[in-house]
């Protein structure tokens, strides 16, 4: 069944009562082909997408910094993503904005028969389980049951798309039984990235690191950690001791540049010792 031509239809008031509706209203102002912005008018999915990521993880690091007042925000911007996809849809008569909204609705009931039905699960075990065979069967509705590993999204962050690989491959048994096995697989694959650097070949030097990672991913896994907040986390720590060492530098009448790596380690120290007291 053909999707309805929505192009022409009727965008909401920008007094509309409902903020929702609101934003739909000035989406569809901006999007305009008459009185637009050039800017906006220029977007495609393509174009657009590296902004709907990227707001993604301003989200995460609001939440990362406790910082509300910025998660506020930052949730608008990431809402702004999906009603300018939303937009750009409808403009091609494929689906607009509440059709979306309806899809993530009837999807969030058919995957809670618990709440919404009279499915009962013992344990949040027996829940996911039943979660992830609800996911399997709208697979196969869709023509995808080629590979459990087919709707992996590719463009996901290597980090979150190794865990989520390793995890769809463990529902089937294929998975070290305990940590320690991955602990031993992560050496065995450092001492093979040992070797090809010190054979001086790069492009397997690069094979062996993408294994070291995805071993890492892995073991996060494993750990209930997530790597991609477990990296952000010391990415954050590695700039707060670095900005240390350049304000005591400062103090000393130097920059980095004046510096070496003798007091700059000395002084990352410190900054270690100052975070512990």
């Amino acid at each position: 069944m053909s999707q309805p031509d929505r192009r022409n239809s009727v965008a909401p008031s920008l007094e509309a009562a409902r903020p929702i509706d609101r934003l739909l209203a000035i989406m569809a102002r901006l999007r305009d082909p008459q009185t637009g912005c050039a800017w906006d008018l220029e977007q495609t999915f393509a174009s657009i997408a590296p902004y709907t990521v990227e707001e993604a993880y301003e989200v995460a690091d609001a939440i990362e910094r406790g910082d509300l007042a910025d998660l506020k925000e930052e949730l608008g911007d990431l809402l702004l993503q999906v009603v300018f996809h939303s937009r750009m849809a409808e403009e091609d008569g494929h689906f607009a904005f509440d059709d979306v909204a309806n899809a993530i609705s009837a999807k969030m009931i058919r995957r809670h028969p618990h709440v919404f039905g009279d499915a009962d699960y013992r344990s949040s075990a027996e829940q996911t389980e039943a979660w992830e065979e609800t996911k399997a069967a709208e697979r196969a509705d869709k023509g995808r049951n080629a590979s459990l590993l087919d709707d992996v999204p590719a463009g996901l962050p290597a980090l979150t798309r190794a865990v989520k690989l390793t995890k769809r491959a463990a529902r089937v048994g294929f998975d070290w039984p305990h940590v320690d096995f991955v602990l031993a697989k992560l050496e065995e694959e450092i001492g093979e990235l040992r070797a090809e650097i010190a054979a001086g070949d790069a492009a397997l030097a690069r094979e062996e690191l993408g294994d070291v990672l995805f071993v890492m991913a892995n073991l996060a896994r494993k750990l209930d950690i997530e790597p991609e907040d477990a990296l952000r986390s010391t990415n954050a720590k590695f700039a707060r001791r670095f900005r240390f060492i350049e304000a005591a530098l400062a103090e000393r009448g130097k920059t980095p540049e004046q510096s070496d790596l003798d007091e700059m380690d000395a002084l990352w120290d410190a900054a270690k010792a100052a975070e512990k007291a």
